[in-house]
């Protein structure tokens, strides 16, 4: 007799580790977790280093390129996203943060009821393990670890100088009553090693009988039996399988804000136009499904700095690789253990139209032609500048009807005035800290754009030029209310026009948080399994 399962969850990342590890500790119902990449198995998916290697790892990463961007001079941009158990939780730059409290009222604002500020924050807590314990605001006791950085690194601490001068003030804790601030970044790390949703959620759970997880297992499409989901079909190898619903299971799509939407489409469900031009039979004609996308665009900022300090100098030398290595090995510290980028901060560079913070910072003491590449032969450092709540929307749109076709990604990055406008305001601020007479004397020179670029519209040119993703897409198949036409989910995250179905992932988040996506679609997964939970009580 062929196994059913209560919950068929699609995608092992930041949200289906989450779900999993969960929904299995009711020993009553039959989980199937889905991954098609493989396990966490290799070292470079632990080290929190590694993320330099498996951004180009095409066995752990999807390695997409969106099409080509009429806003980005017609480049094709670089869209690493985690394929592997974890997902991008497991090869993403580490960083915690959840966002603005604005972010998550906006949401309820818009119609999500449930998903205020004061409603998610119990989720924040609940899977956070932060290692200065249970203080307000903030979990001792989740899955999910928490790290200080508690080395002092010379030139963060000259950015953070340069900030205050500027009027940043130092801040211990982004993720506190107010996110603006500079100072450290806090990571999900713990004892020197990445701490993924694998590691934190799916590791403690795989003994249970009841939990069943398959890796190198792609999703091609949904089973449905009408407009009911009963099951999923995937690919192992070259071999085509089916898994099936227990009669009133749900499939659990956290495939993320490409794959998401591009399984929906495949499955039927979608804008009408675009499945019937694929000859797709229209299950539930749903508008929104693959638009509404949304991202953070980085400007990267190159230095050459006056002193070998960088990390460019340790991992030009052999002894440099070697102190890393021992440091790693013998203390679980230094650059090995901490990953990219250590400092940052959150400002208002337009501030008189901004009454939060509206630019984030991701300050690296290396520096590379792109994140993850192979580093400088000088002294170097970036610092990378977002905006942080783009008005920009492009959108995910299947090409085909071949599943393992990379559908059409268009970002559509810089498509508004005030997105432009902000991003350019970014990248004055960034060069002003560079100029603070904290940073001056680490400055040697301005690489990137360099001092020819003086004027506006020389900034903007330069992000056309040089602007890429910081792996933040979401918004795809958002949430909204009744009456909203172009939402894909209602506020419990429930496929419209479907039974049986639900997107859990960056994808159901109806605009962008102001921050990092990995500890908030943490926290959604987390608030999703107690809205299931009430559901079946009733």
């Amino acid at each position: 007799m062929t196994k059913r399962y209560d919950y068929i969850v699609v995608g092992a990342g930041s949200a289906g580790c989450v779900l999993a590890g969960r929904l299995s500790e009711d020993p009553s119902v039959q989980v199937l977790l889905l991954e098609a990449g493989p396990p966490d198995t290799s070292v470079w998916l632990h080290l929190p280093i590694g993320y330099g290697k498996t951004m180009w790892s095409t066995k752990h990463n999807w390695c997409l390129y969106t099409d080509p961007d009429p806003n980005m001079n017609g480049r094709r941009i670089y869209w690493p996203r985690g394929k592997t158990l974890g997902g991008s939780s497991a090869i993403n730059g580490l960083i915690y943060i959840r966002g603005q409290q604005q972010d998550y009222d906006h949401w309820a604002e818009l119609g999500n009821t449930g998903w205020s500020y004061a409603d998610v924050l119990p989720y924040f807590i609940k899977s956070e393990s932060n290692e200065r314990g249970a203080i307000p605001l903030h979990g001792g006791n989740g899955p999910l670890k928490v790290s200080d950085i508690h080395h002092k690194d010379e030139l963060i601490e000259a950015f953070l100088d340069g900030a205050q001068e500027i009027g940043v003030p130092r801040t211990t804790d982004f993720n506190g009553q107010n996110q603006e601030g500079a100072g450290y970044y806090q990571l999900t790390t713990h004892k020197g090693l990445r701490c993924s949703t694998a590691t934190a959620y799916l590791r403690p759970a795989r003994r249970r009988s009841n939990l069943t997880v398959l890796s190198n297992a792609q999703a091609t499409g949904l089973i449905m039996d009408g407009t009911r989901a009963t099951g999923v079909n995937y690919r192992s190898g070259n071999t085509l399988h089916s898994v099936q619903l227990n009669t009133n299971g749900e499939v659990l799509l956290s495939a993320g804000a490409i794959y998401s939407p591009q399984l929906l489409q495949l499955s039927g469900i979608g804008p009408a136009k675009l499945l019937q031009a694929h000859g797709i039979p229209v299950v539930a004609d749903v508008p929104g499904v693959g638009e509404n996308l949304q991202d953070h665009l980085q400007i990267r900022l190159g230095f050459e700095c006056t002193k070998p300090i960088t990390t460019n100098d340790a991992l030009n030398t052999l002894w440099g690789k070697f102190h890393m290595g021992m440091q790693w090995l013998t203390r679980r510290e230094g650059p090995l253990a901490i990953g990219i980028n250590q400092g940052g901060c959150f400002m208002r560079a337009l501030p008189n139209e901004s009454s939060t913070p509206d630019i984030q910072f991701h300050v690296a003491t290396l520096s590379a032609d792109m994140a993850g590449g192979k580093v400088h032969p000088y002294s170097g450092f970036t610092f990378s500048v977002c905006q942080l709540r783009p008005e920009s929307r492009g959108h995910v749109r299947i090409k085909s009807i071949d599943p393992l076709e990379t559908p059409e990604i268009q970002p559509n990055y810089l498509d508004t005035e005030l997105d432009r406008r902000t991003t350019v305001a970014g990248v004055k601020v960034a060069r002003d800290i560079a100029r603070t007479g904290a940073m001056r004397p680490y400055v040697k020179r301005e690489v990137k754009p360099g001092p020819q670029a003086e004027t506006d519209e020389d900034f903007l040119a330069f992000a056309r030029d040089t602007g890429a993703t910081i792996f933040h897409p979401s918004g795809t198949c958002r949430m909204g209310p009744d009456g909203d036409a172009m939402a894909v989910l209602d506020p419990q995250l429930r496929v419209r026009g479907v039974q049986g179905l639900r997107v859990i992932d960056a994808s159901s988040m109806p605009t962008l948080i102001s921050g990092n996506t990995n500890a908030p679609v943490i926290m959604m997964a987390e608030k999703v399994v107690d809205l299931m939970r009430e559901e079946k009580r009733q």
